[in-house]
């Protein structure tokens, strides 16, 4: 095995959080006269953090009164839905094994992706678990990946970052480490390989093989 730190994106890569994430757009949209969204809507906005994805439903005056209602409301359900994506626990346990230093590298909250982490026994797996929040930064700024490689003390010649998004595969392009991607998130295979991903695998247990 190549890599010896592997970043793993939380949303659509190790959990389905997707159910919870559109009832908070479903709380939040309309206190702001906007109507419910689709899960495809939501779908189709997430993966560059809370304010970007707001942004395409709500102007710019908006956002940040919403993000608060959004944060709120999704703090009280956050547990309530979300659930482990195949492969994803085993994908981590074996990482861990094997003696990789394994890390999620997200833009959701920070906050929240630990308690998730932690609800769905996946923390004791992890070298750190970095969200949104926890710097100035978020994927693909390439500060944010040089703040992780500072604190897991790892070298992105060595790393491989498994996600869901063109956002990872353009932090991956910005840090000079490898992505490879799945398509049980916000992306399909062809999305993904326009987007310059490595390699695609249909879900986590096909990627674990080819690890």
């Amino acid at each position: 095995m190549p890599f010896r730190t592997v970043l793993l994106d939380l949303d659509g890569t190790l959990v389905d959080a997707f159910t919870t994430i559109h009832r908070c757009y479903v709380h939040t949209l309309p206190q702001f006269g906007r109507p419910a969204p689709t899960l495809a809507e939501v779908r189709a906005a997430v993966g560059g953090g809370l304010a970007q994805a707001m942004a395409r439903f709500l102007p710019p005056e908006h956002v940040p009164a919403a993000m608060a209602v959004h944060l709120a409301y999704s703090q009280k359900i956050l547990l309530e839905d979300v659930t482990l994506l195949p492969g994803a626990l085993n994908l981590v346990q074996t990482l861990h094994a094997r003696g990789l230093r394994a890390a999620v590298f997200t833009n959701k909250h920070g906050d929240s992706s630990r308690r998730i982490c932690a609800h769905l026994g996946l923390t004791p797996f992890l070298a750190g678990i970095y969200g949104a929040g926890d710097t100035p930064w978020l994927k693909p700024q390439p500060e944010f990946a040089a703040h992780v490689f500072s604190r897991l003390e790892a070298d992105p010649a060595s790393t491989l970052l498994i996600g869901d998004s063109p956002f990872d595969a353009q932090a991956a392009r910005n840090g000079g480490f490898t992505c490879w991607a799945v398509t049980t998130g916000t992306h399909d295979a062809g999305e993904l390989m326009a987007a310059k991903v490595d390699r695609v695998f249909a879900d986590l247990n096909a990627l674990a093989q080819a690890l």
